[in-house]
C-alpha cells in the first residue's frame, strides 16, 4: 500500500505538528486537569482555523472539501492530536460536518456549516446507548412523526464525545421505517445532558436524554427512514480518525520510551542495552508498524468509498486499540518508578489509548462487527 504523503499533506502535518507543541502540548492538558475543565475554547478555535474541520466542508461555506482528500487528511491531523493527547472535539465536529455536508439541506448547511469550519461551534452525534458492550449500534432513541409534520425523540444515547460542550446535537434515531437523523441545539427542550467523568482527562463524554423532546421538519437530516448508508459512513469516519489519533498516541510514547532506555542507566549500562528490553522493544516496533499500515489503509478505504471500508475500520480499530495499551503499558513499566507519577506525561497517553480501545466499540465488538460483514 501507498502511505506517502504528498507535498501539501507534508506541509498539514508540519504545520499542525508546530502548532501543537507551540500552543497545546501535554502541559496544556495538565493545567486543565489541574483546574477541573478539558477544553480549551480559544486555543480549539486557533486550531480549527488552520483548516482541521474545513476538510469536511465545501467552499461555499467556508471550508476547501473539493481541494482536499478529506479523510485522509484529516487522520493525519489526528495522529498529530494523538502525539500531544489533544483534548479540542475534533472527531464529534469533523462527524458533523461530513454528515451536513452529505445529506444535510442548503439552509442546515447554511446555518452550521461556518461555524463548524471556524471552530465557533461545537457538534455530537448521539449513536449509540449507555450500554457498556457496544458503543456503535444505533437505536437507543427512538423518534415518532406526529399529524403536526413534527417529530417526538425519546431515548438515551450514551458515551456521547463531546455533548457538554456542543452547540449541535447530531440524533440517529430509529423509526419504523430504519433509521432517521436529526440536527437540534444542544439546548432544545426536552434534551438533557448529564456529563460522565473519565478516565481520559482530556475527553468530555455525557449521557444525553431525550424525554420527548420535538423538533420542526427543519431539523431532519436527509430523508425520513433512509439515514442508513449515511450513518455507516459516519462510523467509518469516526473510526479512522480514532484509530489515526491512536497511532499518534502510541508514536510518541515510543519515542519518550526509547530516550528514556537510552538515559536511563543500571549496572553502568543504558537500560536499553539489556536483551531483555530490545526483544520488548522490537516486539513493539512491530506492533506500531502494523497500526500504522492498519490506520492508514482504513482512512484511504473510507475516503475512496471503497468495497472493504466497513471492514478496514473495524480491522484498524480493534488492532489499533488492542495494541495501544499493551504497548503503553509495558512502556510504563520500562520508567520504572518514575512512570507512575502524576509528573510524568505518559499516565496522560495510557488513559487516552485505554479509554479510545473502549469508545466507539471494544475489540470484541468490532470482531463481532466483522464476524456480521462476512456473513458468518
Amino acid at each position: 500500500m501507498d502511505v506517502t504523503l504528498t507535498e501539501d499533506q507534508l506541509m498539514l502535518q508540519d504545520a499542525t505538528r508546530r502548532f501543537l507543541n507551540d500552543r497545546f502540548p501535554v502541559d496544556v492538558l495538565r493545567k486543565l486537569a489541574d483546574r477541573g475543565e478539558s477544553l480549551d475554547r480559544e486555543a480549539w478555535q486557533e486550531g480549527a482555523a488552520l483548516g482541521w474541520v474545513a476538510l469536511f466542508v465545501p467552499e461555499a461555506h467556508g471550508g476547501f472539501a473539493e481541494s482536499a482528500e478529506g479523510v485522509i487528511d484529516a487522520a493525519i491531523v489526528a495522529e498529530e492530536l494523538g502525539r500531544v493527547v489533544h483534548s479540542g472535539p475534533f472527531f464529534s465536529s469533523c462527524v458533523l460536518a461530513d454528515a451536513i455536508a452529505r445529506a444535510g439541506s442548503e439552509a442546515q448547511q447554511a446555518a452550521w456549516l461556518p461555524g463548524l469550519a471556524a471552530g465557533e461551534q461545537i457538534g455530537a452525534w448521539c449513536v449509540a446507548g449507555p450500554g457498556p458492550n457496544d458503543g456503535i449500534s444505533p437505536g437507543s432513541v427512538r423518534a415518532t412523526r406526529s399529524d403536526d409534520g413534527r417529530y417526538v425523540l425519546e431515548g438515551v444515547a450514551g458515551y456521547v464525545d463531546d455533548a457538554a460542550a456542543a452547540d449541535l446535537l447530531l440524533v440517529t434515531a430509529a423509526v419504523d421505517a430504519g433509521l432517521s437523523q436529526f440536527l437540534l441545539p444542544a439546548g432544545a427542550a426536552g434534551v438533557s445532558v448529564q456529563p460522565l467523568e473519565a478516565l481520559d482527562l482530556g475527553r468530555r463524554v455525557a449521557t444525553v436524554r431525550f424525554d420527548r423532546a420535538v423538533v420542526g421538519a427543519e431539523a431532519l437530516l436527509g430523508e425520513w427512514g433512509g439515514a442508513a448508508d449515511h450513518v455507516e459512513r459516519q462510523l467509518q469516519v469516526v473510526l479512522a480518525l480514532l484509530v489515526a489519533e491512536t497511532v499518534g498516541v502510541i508514536d510518541r510514547v515510543f519515542e519518550f520510551t526509547l530516550e528514556w532506555v537510552n538515559q536511563r542507566y543500571a549496572f553502568n549500562r543504558p537500560i536499553g542495552s539489556y536483551q531483555a528490553l530490545k526483544h520488548r522493544l522490537a516486539d513493539h516496533a512491530a506492533q506500531l508498524e502494523g497500526a500504522k499500515a492498519a490506520a492508514a489503509y482504513a482512512a484511504r478505504a473510507v475516503q475512496a468509498g471503497a468495497s472493504d471500508a466497513a471492514i478496514a475500520v473495524s480491522v484498524a480499530k480493534s488492532h489499533c486499540g488492542r495494541v495501544a495499551t499493551e504497548i503503553i503499558r509495558d512502556c510504563l513499566q520500562m520508567h520504572g518508578g518514575i512512570g507512575m507519577t502524576w509528573e510524568h506525561d505518559i499516565h496522560f497517553y495510557l488513559r487516552r489509548a485505554v479509554s479510545s480501545e473502549a469508545l466507539w466499540g471494544s475489540p470484541r465488538v468490532h470482531h463481532e462487527r466483522l464476524c456480521r460483514l462476512a456473513g458468518l
